[in-house]
């Protein structure tokens, strides 16, 4: 919680040792394996270090990251479409569809190929559920009931089920029970950078032990899932109060600046997400402090530094490495000169981007 010292010691090396593109080594699968459980800010600087070299696999590591995020598409045949109102507004595992089968009065299985061949049938709602509030309230007994053994890390706030971000609601959803219906999910994520000397930094958060998802990871300066009743503009303004102490004078200035997304298949688990993108270039003195514990604290890094971490370690949390490899595409750091340009830029949005 708070802030620590803004910056780290390598800064003062040259600008020129830090010049883009840099290209470095890989940790090895052991390392990588240590250092998903727990790592210092001294081991963030250790294991990226802004050398030059010569290897010619520069965008390699950005790829990895990316697939990270998309795993398993191959078992999206495992998976049964969920519809509401004729329209699909998510996939449920054949497997997990069994739990739901003992809640009659809340979800039905009609025998329908229409919307997929894989198990000819569908997953839907009561008829009797016919508004939203009466959906929401039959939901969400079923998640309570199913409980933390099935569906873990509850968190008692609730996204919109939708067709596509913008079209009716139909209901609202526990967030920690969005990748199980295979709903699709959005957020905002935000860059906070600053410009000294010619050079960009950005402010880093890494995450709470205490936080029940990805604990100690590097995350964004601020980041939120997009939840019901609320604008993506005014999310980002509550997110930027809460993570890092920004006031709205400052953070109603930040630029929406498109979105990335993905799919990633995990168990029972369909995660189709898109991540609306936001930079906010902030006063070179600001110092960011945590309001909501949820972040341990927060370091200014030179944007090169950044593409090292991402690179050659798995210190961020997945998604977050998609956002900021966004970011070095938008301001020049990855150039169509380098091996994998537009592949790499296609694969940002590999998920539904509606």
């Amino acid at each position: 919680m708070g802030s620590s010292t803004p910056f780290f010691h390598f800064l003062t090396i040259p600008t020129r040792e830090l010049k883009f593109p840099l290209r470095c080594s890989t940790l090895s699968a052991y390392q990588l394996h240590n250092s998903a459980r727990a790592f210092t800010w001294d081991d963030v600087v250790r294991f990226s270090p802004p050398h030059q070299t010569t290897d010619s696999s520069h965008l390699q590591g950005f790829f990895q990251k990316v697939n990270l995020c998309n795993r398993d598409a191959e078992k999206q045949s495992e998976f049964v479409p969920f519809v509401v109102e004729q329209q699909t507004v998510g996939y449920v595992h054949n497997r997990f569809a069994h739990y739901l089968r003992r809640f009659e009065e809340t979800f039905i299985f009609p025998e329908d190929t229409s919307y997929g061949l894989n198990f000819g049938y569908y997953v839907s709602l009561h008829t009797r559920l016919s508004t939203y509030e009466d959906r929401t309230i039959a939901v969400g007994n079923t998640i309570k009931c199913l409980g933390e053994e099935l569906i873990p890390g509850i968190r008692n706030e609730l996204y919109p089920v939708m067709s596509s971000f913008g079209t009716p609601e139909f209901f609202s959803l526990e967030r920690a029970a969005a990748p199980y219906f295979g709903i699709k999910a959005y957020g905002v994520h935000m860059n906070g950078y600053v410009e000294r000397d010619g050079e960009k930094y950005l402010w880093i958060a890494k995450r709470s032990k205490a936080k029940s998802t990805f604990p100690g990871k590097l995350d964004h300066m601020v980041a939120g899932g997009q939840p019901h009743g609320i604008s993506c503009e005014e999310n980002l303004v509550k997110e930027c109060k809460e993570e890092a102490g920004i006031p709205r004078s400052i953070s109603s200035t930040a630029r929406a600046v498109g979105a990335v997304s993905y799919v990633d298949i995990d168990g029972y688990r369909f995660k189709r997400d898109v991540l609306f993108c936001y930079d906010l270039k902030l006063p070179g003195d600001f110092i960011p402090t945590n309001e909501d514990e949820e972040v341990e604290s927060f370091k200014l890094v030179p944007v090169t530094q950044v593409a090292n971490i991402i690179r050659s370690t798995d210190f961020f949390k997945a998604n977050c490495n998609l956002v900021i490899i966004d970011f070095l595409f938008r301001h020049g750091y990855i150039k169509p000169e380098d091996v994998g340009y537009l592949k790499l830029l296609q694969s940002l949005r590999s998920g539904d981007c509606t």
